[in-house]
């Protein structure tokens, strides 16, 4: 290097811009050698990577000594950023340290609380950030009619964003009624997706028979919402690809797996909704240790977390042939998946547990316009001999109507703790409106409240407590950080503020992470039993997923999709 200095004293203006293209140029390329894992082809040999300018020049067979193993990067083929607590560019510190190197992102979240303009916001983060984003047009904004969101995406707004080449697809179509009863907007929102030949996603959960089969035949392609086995097998055998989908509440991986070594050229890996705390410990990387430990063959695997994601959405990411976008992975092994190198388009961005990924400023716009509730907000009066209960399922989404004679005092329904009957508030954050009560079993509460602003799908406030003092001073907490999740009890509080829409974190993920761990610490402290209170929480008013929910508007069945009395005739 001193002697071409030396030489470029000598050289006039025009050449020293040449040799130092020249120098730039060879700096930019790079080898890596390794054992080389051919999906396709279903083979591994020890070779040699060339990249150059971000592109893979070259892949050769050459002997050395290297064990590690180069393989393409893992894909979440269904993810909610949002979920995550973090922006985009914060999401991507974290998933690249587990080998993560593009998602398909569904920004509904931040859609149902900012409109299109949440969609822009989550595009212009990402594009900050190396690791590859690939964002759909929402569906269902609101997801129904039957809850207050805050904004609304109709069929224009569809053909809108459908019109953007950063748009790659139509995100989970959830109102599965309107494409069953062949509701006009919800038909040209698919209509929609089909002129821009770009796929559709579902969204079904326990959709069968000829309902399934009509929903399919409208055009819609994927499905990450099956939670038998024989559910998945009778889509797949109607066309549909089928998501395998292990969040931080809903796990579907036991369940689906073992469909995987006859229809892995049609099944991807999701993870859907994941807290920060478990993405720090875990992502795709893991599905496919689990699937290595069932004695199912690697390269089907691989190319269910790797290949079909890419080839289904049409993505912008390479897959470790020639002239491909550089973006790849090293890891130890093909049994733990211990990622020791992350590439993405030939740049270096996580390395043994380091990630390369930088802070970028970012807004932090919301959508919080209500004041202070009162304890006599959350009280209710009534007689029944019998009321309909929530019922909570660990790790799932779905839940159970259940039928419980109520905790009657002074003629006032109140929580009962003795038998884990605990009262449930959902709080309208868009505008000043009474709160809608319902009661909810397997919280564990025996103390405090918990509650969150991470609320499917409008995002309102969702809160359980044991007392409606304790309900009253969760929801004001939330109400005064504009967003978040907290734990109360007494004078004490634990609280994760979520500036972003209310849903996202202005700290970073390990910083996020560590607040989340305590305040799901602490709610667990205060009874609860479930692994994952506040994600179990924030589906508790997700309405599209059968059966009893709670929206701001009212109880709902999920089964006949209406409104239901608390009180059992």
């Amino acid at each position: 290097m001193k002697k071409i200095c030396e030489s470029l004293v000598k050289l006039n203006k025009l050449n020293q811009k040449i040799v130092l293209l020249i120098i730039i140029q060879n700096q930019s390329k790079m080898q890596i050698q390794g054992q080389i894992v051919d999906i396709e082809n279903r083979r591994i040999y020890a070779g040699e990577i060339t990249v150059e300018s971000g592109k893979i020049t070259s892949i050769i067979e050459k002997k050395h000594e290297v064990q590690n193993y180069i393989m393409p990067g893992f894909i979440d083929a269904h993810i909610h950023i949002e979920s995550s607590m973090l922006v985009p560019s914060e999401f991507a510190k974290i998933a690249v340290l587990h080998g993560t190197v593009a998602t398909i992102s569904d920004p509904h979240e931040i859609a149902n609380v900012l409109g299109s303009a949440g969609v822009y916001y989550m595009i212009e983060n990402s594009k900050k950030a190396p690791l590859k984003f690939h964002f759909g047009a929402p569906s269902c904004v609101p997801a129904t009619t039957f809850e207050t969101a805050g904004a609304t995406i109709d069929s224009d707004g569809i053909k809108e964003l459908m019109a953007s080449p950063d748009i790659y697809y139509l995100a989970e179509m959830m109102n599965y009624p309107g494409v069953l009863f062949d509701d006009a907007e919800v038909l040209k929102k698919i209509q929609w997706a089909k002129y821009f030949n770009k796929p559709v996603d579902g969204h079904a959960p326990g959709l069968r028979g000829e309902a399934a089969k009509k929903y399919i035949s409208a055009g819609i392609t994927t499905d990450h919402e099956c939670f038998s086995f024989e559910e998945a097998e009778e889509k797949l055998s109607l066309g549909m690809k089928i998501i395998i989908r292990e969040g931080s509440a809903a796990k579907n991986f036991e369940a689906l797996i073992d469909l995987l070594p006859e229809n892995y050229e049609n099944m991807m890996f999701c993870s859907d909704d994941k807290h920060p705390d478990d993405l720090i410990l875990s992502h795709i990387d893991s599905l496919c240790a689990r699937a290595v430990a069932k004695g199912i063959d690697v390269f089907k695997i691989l190319q269910v977390a790797c290949v079909n994601p890419v080839n289904h959405y049409k993505m912008n990411v390479g897959l470790l042939k020639e002239n491909d976008a550089a973006d790849f992975i090293v890891v130890e092994d093909l049994t733990n998946f211990k990622v020791k190198q992350t590439y993405i388009n030939g740049e270096l961005v996580a390395k043994n547990g380091e990630s390369f990924v930088k802070h970028i400023p970012y807004k932090t716009p919301n959508n919080f316009n209500i004041t202070s509730k009162e304890i006599s907000d959350f009280t209710i009066s009534g007689s029944a001999s019998k009321i309909r209960v929530i019922e909570a399922l660990e790790g799932q989404l779905i839940t159970n109507e259940i039928h419980h004679r109520p905790l009657i005092v002074d003629g006032k329904i109140v929580s009962d703790t003795e038998n884990d009957i605990l009262k449930m508030a959902v709080v309208n954050r868009y505008e000043n409106t009474k709160p809608a009560i319902a009661f909810i079993k397997n919280f564990g509460l025996k103390k405090g409240a918990i509650a969150s602003s991470v609320a499917h799908d409008c995002h309102n406030i969702v809160v359980v407590g044991t007392s409606d003092e304790e309900i009253c001073n969760a929801v004001n907490l939330i109400i005064k950080n504009t967003g978040g999740v907290c734990a109360v009890n007494g004078s004490e509080n634990k609280m994760l503020p979520l500036p972003v829409a209310g849903i996202m974190s202005d700290k970073n993920g390990w910083e996020t992470g560590k607040l989340y761990q305590e305040i799901d610490a602490m709610a667990k402290e205060l009874g609860s039993h479930l692994k994952a209170p506040f994600m179990t929480l924030s589906f508790m008013a997700l309405l599209v997923i059968p059966d009893l929910k709670l929206s701001d508007k009212g109880l709902f069945s999920g089964n006949s999709f209406s409104f239901v009395d608390l009180e059992v005739a």
